[in-house]
């Protein structure tokens, strides 16, 4: 097992199967698709088995490990620090995002990008938000996955002004934490 990144657990295997019945119930499969935050790839794979084209799909990560394991799969991959190396004039809008972000609040135990999203657990979150509306189409949905340890007043305040929808897709409770995956468009 690789553990140069964030390697699939209960969040990434919820986040693929709310994206499995999305994608199942497409009629057109014929999508642009950027996995944000890609890790170990695993949203990547679950979409390209649903038949999505490899060609189709962006993957991005801050991690170069985790970029050189996306470029396994046959998917352009980029180093980037959530959208930081995607422009409009370089890229298409994307129908679907995916993203499985860090939410959790840093301690003294565990400050890695990975999985923490910043003091509070919300940042990295917030600045996804802020620039989510530049990359999606107008159709088109984001999927992003968050804990009920994650602060969600300032990243929903964020869509608001942002004037996007946010909407639950899926709850899963676990035992110490309960999982959201909501649908933004």
């Amino acid at each position: 097992m690789n553990t140069k990144f964030y390697q699939p657990a209960e969040d990434s295997y919820f986040l693929a199967e709310v994206v499995k019945n999305y994608i199942l119930n497409l009629k057109n499969k014929d999508i642009l698709v950027l996995d944000i935050g890609t890790g170990s790839g695993i949203q990547s794979k679950n979409i390209i088995n649903l038949g999505i084209k490899k060609e189709n799909i962006t993957a991005t990560d801050i991690n170069g490990d985790a970029v050189k394991e996306a470029k396994r799969f046959g998917v352009r991959a980029i180093k980037s620090d959530l959208f930081d190396k995607l422009n409009n004039k370089q890229n298409h809008k994307f129908d679907l995002i995916i993203f499985n972000p860090p939410y959790l609040s840093e301690n003294e135990y565990d400050k890695k990008p990975d999985t923490t999203g910043g003091k509070l657990g919300d940042e990295t979150i917030v600045r996804f938000i802020k620039h989510l509306k530049n990359h999606l189409e107008k159709e088109g949905v984001c999927f992003v996955l968050t804990s009920s340890l994650t602060p969600e007043i300032k990243w929903k305040k964020e869509a608001r002004e942002q004037k996007l929808k946010v909407k639950k897709a899926a709850d899963k409770n676990l035992f110490f934490e309960k999982l959201y995956v909501w649908a933004i468009n």
